[in-house]
């Protein structure tokens, strides 16, 4: 599947409140139209406010998104699950074949303790890592992608 982009991708975390959003706030602003993004986790959490905040730095919204636990969305129908923690890749291995199984591992920014600042580099460290995983794997096409690339740069 690598070279191409599949036409629905689902990114699984632990508690769908940090990494997941993200890549999949950022994929959909990436590809533009045309392409199905969903996130869920292991396990639903909270949505966190600083994943929120780091996004919007870059002027991608995701205070609208409700976590949500893997068994409301299967995977059968994505063309790609993309995992960004060890429990969802463990969880998604048997569930996924066919080679649609990708292990991005991410660390987790809210186990960082220190000031709100160094929280937040945290959050934006793990934003960026995911924008470089997402713009290394993703082929960009139409014009709309590439304005939607250089708008998140």
């Amino acid at each position: 599947m690598r070279g191409e982009n599949p036409n629905a991708v689902l990114f699984v975390c632990t508690m769908n409140a940090v990494r997941s959003p993200m890549a999949a706030a950022l994929l959909e602003n990436l590809l533009g139209e045309g392409a199905r993004v969903d996130s869920v986790g292991v396990e639903a959490g909270e949505l966190d406010p600083l994943a929120v905040e780091v996004m919007k730095e870059i002027g991608i919204a995701l205070s609208s998104h409700q976590p949500r636990c893997l068994e409301v969305l299967g995977p059968d129908s994505y063309d790609l699950v993309v995992t960004l923690s060890g429990e969802a890749q463990r969880r998604m291995e048997s569930a996924v074949h066919g080679g649609r199984l990708e292990y991005w591992p991410v660390g987790d920014p809210t186990g960082v303790e220190g000031s709100r600042e160094q929280r937040l580099a945290a959050y934006r460290a793990v934003r960026d890592e995911l924008l470089n995983k997402l713009k290394a794997r993703f082929q960009m096409v139409g014009p709309a992608a590439r304005e939607a690339g250089e708008q998140v740069q």
